[in-house]
């Protein structure tokens, strides 16, 4: 007789024909908790408190959009077939690069717009990024998704989990690696050190590349445990090359920065451009 183990409902809240899902809730959550971050460092920053507030109305629908997009073309055969479901992004598929890269992009048009450093930006929001990031991972977990590999139950009770968490990683008759729950806390790390680095007053552009460099070092060995990673090759998966990718560029341009002396301003100068 298969094991009966108690788990928690996808499901947050049911309004006659309106169903939300703790997946949209919790990342609605890690956004308005990195907004409110990033606001509160841009006064301190010299900016208008509502930068970022006008930035996260064009950066969060279109870093949704490309997650989206993003994920649909590596699954393209899938959702060829299966259309209705492009659009259900409820039940998950949201690829953090792709959102990353839309978010970025993004960005950068809003700083030229506003005529203000896209670097500077950039810094002030890494932390916000990283703390969104944290938090948007347990939406992975309510919706029993973004696992490695098969374990145990007395393997994650050897890591001295919460019981609702074990129970949780019980999925279809099988005990699964957590990942979600090792790149939140590589992230809440990454947090706690990217907040440590702002008194460090490194140049402009520096905080953010190192958010890039910290997050990609721990995405790379996360991502080699998970078995629903999107794949390049048979063998290459895609967010582990890109997250090479990108610690070499992060790496490149904090030197190539500093050789040109595109970073001589810094992270505390009392400056709002």
């Amino acid at each position: 007789m298969e094991e009966t183990i108690p788990q928690l409902s996808r499901v947050f809240l049911e309004l006659g024909p309106l169903t939300i899902y703790w997946y949209g809730v919790i990342i609605g959550t890690g956004a308005m908790l990195g907004l409110w971050l990033a606001v509160r460092e841009s006064e301190r920053r010299g900016l208008d408190k509502e930068v970022f507030v006008d930035l996260v109305l064009w950066a969060i629908p279109i870093g949704i959009l490309s997650a989206r997009l993003y994920y649909v073309l590596f699954k393209l055969d899938y959702y060829l077939e299966n259309p209705s479901q492009i659009l259900m992004i409820w039940e998950g598929g949201l690829a953090i690069h792709g959102g990353l890269i839309g978010a970025f992009v993004t960005a950068a048009i809003f700083a030229r717009k506003r005529g203000i450093s896209f670097w500077k930006l950039a810094d002030i929001g890494a932390p916000s990024i990283i703390l969104g990031q944290a938090i948007g991972r347990w939406g992975n977990f309510m919706n029993q998704e973004a696992h490695g590999g098969e374990v145990t139950r007395e393997f994650l009770e050897g890591l001295y989990l919460p019981e609702f968490i074990v129970n949780q990683m019980y999925i279809d008759g099988t005990y699964y690696h957590p990942t979600f729950l090792y790149e939140s806390l590589w992230s809440l790390v990454g947090l706690v050190i990217l907040l440590l680095l702002r008194r460090v007053n490194l140049r402009r552009g520096e905080l953010f590349l190192s958010y890039v460099i910290w997050y990609s070092i721990g995405r790379f060995f996360i991502e080699g445990l998970r078995t629903d990673s999107l794949m390049l090759t048979e063998y290459l998966r895609i967010a582990q090359v890109i997250s090479i990718a990108l610690i070499l560029v992060a790496i490149g341009l904090l030197i190539f920065r500093r050789i040109k002396g595109y970073s001589e301003k810094r992270y505390l100068d009392p400056d709002n451009k």
